[in-house]
């Protein structure tokens, strides 16, 4: 009996998907079977996968994280692009006892006054909701691209989350901003209106600015932190699993 190695098959799955298009990337990765899961954040490069999804009716689930402290562009966003492709987005929301536990022990804002606590936040909003949503997948599809951020800059097609037991595919990280942009103009594909007013990265609302000129594109994430390379822990499997072991 052959044993495959999860890591020579991400290794070999990242090999295929690098000769394809971004219709291809996605029907091939739709036909490896299993429950295949895309979480969108309804960021400008999330849209491009979600058009290609509705627009070649790939069996994929199409879900967000509804933090609960989101913008009113970003949850418009969300019923604008279902009625577009007529898909559904499920939305997976924090339990209301992890944010009150997360306000008696931090404050309600208390994301501000740590790291820590930052961390804490994410993991209630964001990492339980996204343990939930990816509950039975074999396959999450992201849109991290290499050009978001140093911290990103060698992101593959595909990985294996030892953290989460599945293949992780990330079918935009050859792309740039720019190309980005063209495909959107090209397909008319509805954007968050944030975007154009130097918003290139949206999370919740108080811990997304406007970038200045020249900075980097996800510089206005948790903007009062010194860590250039800060994230939520959705996509670092180390942090991941110790913010979700203190929930």
């Amino acid at each position: 009996m052959t044993v495959i190695n999860p890591i020579e098959e991400a290794e070999a799955l990242a090999d295929k998907l690098s000769g394809l298009d971004l219709a291809g990337r996605l029907s091939f990765v739709a036909g490896l079977g299993g429950r295949v899961v895309f979480t969108t954040s309804l960021g400008i490069e999330d849209q491009v996968i979600t058009a290609e999804i509705g627009t070649h009716r790939l069996p994929i689930d199409v879900v967000t994280l509804q933090t609960g402290r989101l913008f009113p562009e970003t949850l418009a966003l969300i019923d604008e692009t279902e009625s577009q492709y007529d898909i559904h987005i499920v939305r997976y929301e924090p339990e209301q006892a992890d944010i009150d536990a997360y306000a008696a022990k931090y404050g309600m804002n208390g994301f501000y006054e740590s790291v820590e606590a930052r961390h804490a936040c994410c993991g209630v909003r964001k990492l339980k909701p996204l343990a939930r949503a990816l509950a039975g997948a074999t396959i999450w599809i992201t849109g991290l691209r290499r050009g978001q951020s140093a911290n990103r800059a060698e992101t593959p097609f595909a990985e294996y989350d030892a953290e989460r037991h599945l293949l992780k595919v990330n079918p935009l990280a050859d792309w740039d901003i720019e190309k980005i942009k063209a495909f959107v103009a090209d397909n008319s594909v509805p954007v968050n209106p944030m975007h154009a007013r130097g918003y290139p990265s949206i999370g919740c609302e108080p811990c997304t600015r406007a970038i200045k000129p020249g900075e980097p594109e996800r510089a206005g994430r948790w903007w009062w932190e010194q860590d250039e390379k800060r994230e939520c822990g959705l996509h670092v499997a180390e942090e991941a699993a110790s913010i979700v072991a203190q929930q």
